[in-house]
Parts: C-alpha cells; sequence; structure tokens
C-alpha cells in the first residue's frame, strides 16, 4: 500500500468510508440476532487495512468500524475484527491507533492485526474456511491480490457480504498489458480475460468501461455472488471514471439496504434517480448525469415486465430492481401515478388501505399487453 495513499483525505475518501462504515452497521443489526443463537461472533475482515489514520488524524475505514463497535453493547461483545496489511510499517501503526482507542478494553475480542500479501494461500484459506458472518472490505491499491477466488471465499457462507475496491483506471489499461496478464486472469477469470481482450478492441471509452464491468459481474455471479452493485468514481473533471466500490451479496436484503445507501452518497439525481456515482465535478457540471427521464423508462418498463401479473410492493420490487438505479421512492412515485391514471389497479387483502401506500396485503394488478 502507498504511503502517499494516506497522507491527505480525499472527498472520494470520505464518501467510500462513509459507505463501508454505514453499510457494516445496517449489515451488523441484521445478522446479530441470528449469530448470537449460533456462535455469538460477527467480523470484519479488512484485507489492505492500512496504518488507521490519514496524515491529517482523521480515521480510516477500520477505525471507524472497531469505534462503532465500541460504542455498541451487544456489537462490542460480538465483533471479530481481523485487520491485514502487507506493510509492516503500517500494521504496526495500526495496531497503535487501535489501542489509542477509547473504550477499546470493552471488545471481548481483541482486534487481530496481520501482516502479509494477499495471495494464492489466502484465497484457499477463505475457499476452505467455514466464515461466521463476515463483512468484508477489500482495498488494494492497485489490483495485486483481487481475485474472484477471494471474492468467493469472503461470501460463499452466510450472513457474508463483500466490499471490494475496483481500480478502473489501472484495470482498463491492464486488461491488454502481458506483464500482468496473471493478475487480469485472476480477476475476471482466464477464459473471461481472453474474451474481453478480443472484445476491448477498438471500443470507445464509455463502451469499454460497460463491457469490462458486465464481465466483471458476470463472474461474480457465475460463482455464487447473487446480487452484484458497482459505485462510480469520477476523476476531477467529472469525464472519465477513476475507481470504482463494488458490493457483493448473496441476499436481496443487503442488496436493498448497499442501494439506499450509495443512493444518499450519490452526487446526483435525475427525476429521483440516484446516479450511484460521486464526481466531484457535478457541483459545476450537472448536465454530466444523464437527462434521460428515468421516471419515464421505468413507467413503461414496469408495465411490460409485470403485464398480466397480480403482484404485491415487495415481489415487484425485488424482481424489478436487481442491476437497475431505482430505489424504493421510485417505484412508489410510478405506482401512484399509474394508479392515478388507472393504468394499474390496487386491492386490499385485509380491508381497507391508506391511499397511496402500498403495503404487502396490497395486490397490484397489471393490465395484459395489447
Amino acid at each position: 500500500m502507498s504511503k502517499r495513499f494516506f497522507e491527505e483525505r480525499s472527498d472520494q475518501s470520505e464518501v467510500k468510508a462513509r459507505i463501508v462504515e454505514k453499510y457494516f452497521n445496517a449489515w451488523a443489526q441484521v445478522v446479530m440476532p441470528t449469530a448470537e443463537r449460533r456462535d455469538g461472533k460477527i467480523a470484519y475482515i479488512d484485507l489492505y487495512a492500512g496504518p488507521g489514520r490519514y496524515r491529517d488524524g482523521s480515521a480510516s475505514t477500520p477505525l471507524l468500524v472497531i469505534e462503532r463497535a465500541i460504542a455498541h453493547p451487544k456489537m462490542s461483545k460480538m465483533l471479530v475484527a481481523l485487520l491485514n496489511d502487507a506493510n509492516k510499517d503500517n500494521s504496526s501503526t495500526l495496531e497503535a491507533e487501535i489501542g489509542k482507542l477509547p473504550g477499546i478494553d470493552s471488545l471481548r475480542f481483541k482486534p487481530e492485526i496481520a501482516c502479509g500479501e494477499v495471495d494464492e494461500d489466502a484465497a484457499k484459506y477463505f475457499l476452505q474456511t467455514r466464515m461466521i458472518p463476515s463483512f468484508s472490505f477489500v482495498d488494494p491499491f492497485g489490483y495485486k491480490g483481487l481475485s474472484l477466488e477471494i471474492v468467493n471465499g469472503v461470501i460463499k457462507d452466510w450472513g457474508c457480504d463483500c466490499v471490494f475496491f475496483f481500480n478502473y483506471n489501472r484495470i482498463n489499461a491492464g486488461i491488454n498489458n502481458p506483464a500482468v496478464a496473471k493478475h487480469m486472469n485472476a480477476l475476471f477469470g482466464e477464459r473471461r480475460a481472453d474474451q474481453l481482450r478480443e472484445e476491448l478492441k477498438n471500443k470507445s471509452p464509455e463502451l469499454r468501461e460497460a463491457l469490462i464491468l458486465e464481465a466483471l459481474a458476470e463472474e461474480i455471479k457465475r460463482l455464487g455472488g447473487t446480487y452484484v452493485l458497482p459505485f462510480t468514481f469520477k476523476n476531477a473533471n467529472g469525464t472519465r471514471t477513476s475507481h470504482k466500490l463494488i458490493f457483493v451479496s448473496t441476499h436481496f436484503k443487503g442488496y436493498d439496504i448497499m442501494k439506499d445507501i450509495m443512493a444518499k452518497e450519490s452526487s446526483t439525481h435525475d427525476e429521483g434517480v440516484p446516479s450511484l456515482t460521486y464526481s466531484p465535478a457535478d457541483a459545476d457540471m450537472p448536465l454530466l448525469f444523464s437527462l434521460s427521464r428515468p421516471l419515464s423508462a421505468l413507467e413503461q418498463d414496469l408495465l411490460t415486465s409485470f403485464a398480466g401479473r397480480e403482484v404485491n410492493f415487495e415481489t415487484m420490487y425485488e424482481e424489478h430492481s436487481v442491476d437497475r438505479p431505482y430505489i424504493r421512492p421510485n417505484y412508489r412515485d410510478i405506482l401512484k401515478k399509474l394508479e392515478g391514471e388507472n393504468k394499474i389497479t390496487a386491492r386490499s387483502t385485509k380491508g381497507k388501505r391508506r391511499a397511496n401506500t402500498y403495503p404487502d396485503h396490497v395486490l397490484l394488478k397489471f393490465p395484459k399487453e395489447t
């Protein structure tokens, strides 16, 4: 990990840390009741933990997570923090910073700090080990050590989710570089990487990005990561993607929670639909976000996708929202519009319903396509 990375905390680093910390807290609240009846443990795993603080004194993600656990009576008794960095100085500094945290002795399990490369042996360990409910953060400075096997290993068991840092700039440059072919093959799988190298020839920057992300998501899903959600960071001018945070889960609830968090961290919204992007330039150049009237597209898509069906809101939302940017309020707005225009009907199976609400007992009837 480059020391320069930790010299100053950028706006993008703050957004990244907020997304990870917010999700960790929400995830913990969901899994703790079941975990308490099992082993009584949950884990936060950070494979590239860094020194703990930036030069300006602000805490990096591991310290934020541990501070959160210290402040929560139940979490403080359940959290197992497994923190690693390949840089010995980083590991030593991180251990010292953790030791200074107020209330650190209230944790039942002392954070475990390791110093080692994230390599094939690490991937094998995660693949072969039965994991307690864990939230893993994989944030390499470049792409060395990031592999499909690592991602698959840390999400394969119940209650296990992962966020990893995808350095799009360097991966885009490296996919056709023979010198780093081993790393690209580990990230995409050799077959998919070879296919991608051919597909990317003579493609525009926008299409290259779409193809690379699609290839990555397809391979993750093939290995069992049912729900894949990317959050994009743009460069200072807002013209190119610099990197992405990629969330992976096997459960829709996790996907739903993370999408809401990412929506709130998005720089822009179009008709209430989040960009799922942080761009420093958006405040000055808001037209960089597409003016495509996405709610109009959602309206027509729902009428087509659910034609002739009667479903409740949760069924419709879970079926339709995956791999799309829309969030719950977008669907509610469109359903109110469709119902108001008599394009769909809603009936309650449990008596009277409050207007413009869609609880589970309200069934939405979509007309057959003509």
